[in-house]
């Protein structure tokens, strides 16, 4: 229903979010993620998901639209509800998530409170394949929080390569050129190697 809210940051606090649109306050449920990427200044943009229950309306925030979009996916997967989708973003970064499900890394989603085995295998289940092409749309993962290092390994999923050959390969070229490398440059230097 609201794509975004834009206007002035009232209180911020690690949970939740107030800001002020043409004279009304709206609170707004955020992560720890969302919350390192807000900027203590007046002027905000949260990109928004209002969940309607039967006892409340209850708005979310976020930093960007991948975060927005993993939260939907989220909360989408049986027994995951809104709480444990904002528990998991503020746990980990939408990258880690996505690489999480499409290793089948258990571990690293059960680390996160509240979530179990079977909910984080199930987590993994439902969204396979929605984070490599096929549910968000990968330009959306590469912003400025982003790693010259991680915008590198999704050019290169993105170029078809199977994503764990190319992150050795890209760990060779890093190791033996250094880190800071252009993309471009980490790219050009994979493909060889591949």
């Amino acid at each position: 229903m609201y794509e975004y809210f834009k206007g002035k940051l009232i209180e911020k606090t690690p949970t939740y979010a107030v800001v002020e649109c043409g004279g009304v306050a709206y609170l707004m449920h955020i992560s720890l993620n969302t919350y390192s990427q807000i900027p203590d200044q007046e002027a905000c943009l949260l990109y928004t998901h209002l969940a309607v229950r039967e006892d409340a309306h209850v708005l979310y925030g976020f930093a960007g639209k991948a975060e927005r979009e993993t939260f939907r996916m989220l909360i989408n997967v049986s027994g995951v509800g809104a709480g444990t989708a904002r528990m998991i973003l503020s746990s980990l970064t939408t990258n880690e998530l996505a690489e999480a499900v499409m290793t089948n890394n258990v571990a690293t989603i059960k680390r996160v409170k509240g979530v179990g085995e079977k909910t984080a295998q199930r987590i993994i289940i439902d969204l396979k394949g929605k984070f490599d092409g096929g549910g968000i749309s990968p330009e959306l993962f590469v912003g400025m929080h982003n790693t010259t290092r991680s915008e590198a390994l999704t050019a290169l999923t993105l170029l078809g390569f199977a994503r764990n050959v190319s992150e050795k390969a890209l760990e060779k070229v890093i190791k033996s050129n250094g880190s800071d490398l252009s993309v471009e440059e980490m790219i050009k230097l994979t493909l060889k190697s591949l």
